[in-house]
């Protein structure tokens, strides 16, 4: 009798797939917590101005209105400057509204502390940045921060 035998010849056994499930949990958790959500997709142009003192804000209780030239996928709203808030074209009459939902939204505490965050283009109108400002004064939302980048050449 030999010490080794050949091996029967047969299929392979199967693979287990008891660990699939928490592979598969493991990633779902990695995604969730790498992905980065995006509140807004820019329609326009958004070249910030400079600024050298700056501070840092808390967006909890912060609505944007951006200005700018529609960008090159939005070629078809014209070439001058828009407004846009949430993910769309208004007029200068829908700010006031806006103004008034996004106040709405938040907490009772949160609601007197608000702040509009301007975000303006570089080359803006400065008339149409009067024309939002002054939409602001009816609307009561009379804290106003203007958004820069921090980097001066």
């Amino acid at each position: 009798m030999s010490k080794f035998r050949n091996k029967e010849k047969g299929e392979l056994p199967a693979i287990s797939t008891a660990s699939l499930p928490d592979i598969v949990f493991m990633l779902l958790f990695f995604f969730m917590v790498a992905t980065v959500m995006r509140d807004n997709s820019l329609m326009i142009e958004n070249i910030l101005p400079k600024a050298d003192q700056i501070e840092k804000l808390k967006k909890d209780r912060t609505m944007f209105i951006y200005a700018g030239k529609p960008s090159k996928d939005f070629k078809k709203f014209g070439d001058e400057s828009r407004i846009q808030i949430n993910d769309a074209f208004v007029g200068i009459d829908a700010i006031q509204t806006s103004v008034y939902e996004a106040i709405n939204k938040l907490d009772e505490a949160l609601q007197k502390r608000f702040v509009v965050g301007l975000k303006i283009d570089v080359k803006t109108n400065a008339g149409l940045v009067s024309d939002i400002k002054q939409e602001l004064r009816e609307a009561n939302a009379l804290k106003v921060m203007y958004i820069t980048n921090t980097k001066i050449d």
